[in-house]
């Protein structure tokens, strides 16, 4: 099974507009950092600006920048802004109910999924796209 990458993309999108402070960059552009398709980056693009991280201008000096400073935005607010999916997932049929185990175990996890999350978001909460380009910049 493979993990959804989404939250990497954006979070490498992002650090890349960083990078660039007011300057507009193409998708195509940032695609080649990211080493995947320009399209990909677009959809992205659409979903971080739905939730106001990026604007984005079309035309001769058309691009992507960041809507904040990126000691502003939440790797919290990142990982909301794309679909991550589920840490795991409910068999698509359930559980057969009258089995004493089965009855309860979509509860069970669905709970445990929502401790997940929780505790996914907080963690995320503590880091800004500041901290994050930080660490790229000292990796260098």
């Amino acid at each position: 099974m493979a993990a959804n990458s989404q939250f990497a993309m954006a979070v490498h999108i992002l650090a890349m507009l960083a990078s660039s402070r007011d300057e507009n960059l193409s998708s195509s552009y940032i695609a080649g950092s990211v080493n995947t398709n320009a399209v990909v980056i677009r959809r992205l693009l659409g979903q971080l600006g739905h939730a106001k991280l990026v604007v984005s201008q079309t035309g001769a000096n058309g691009g992507t920048r960041l809507s904040r400073c990126p000691d502003e935005i939440n790797l919290s607010e990142v990982y909301q802004a794309v679909n991550c999916g589920e840490v795991f997932a409910l068999h698509s049929k359930g559980p057969n109910r009258d089995c004493p185990v089965g009855r309860n175990m979509e509860s069970v996890l669905c709970n445990l999924q929502k401790e997940i999350d929780h505790g996914i978001y907080n963690k995320l909460s503590q880091y800004t796209l500041a901290n994050l380009f930080e660490k790229v910049e000292t990796e260098r």
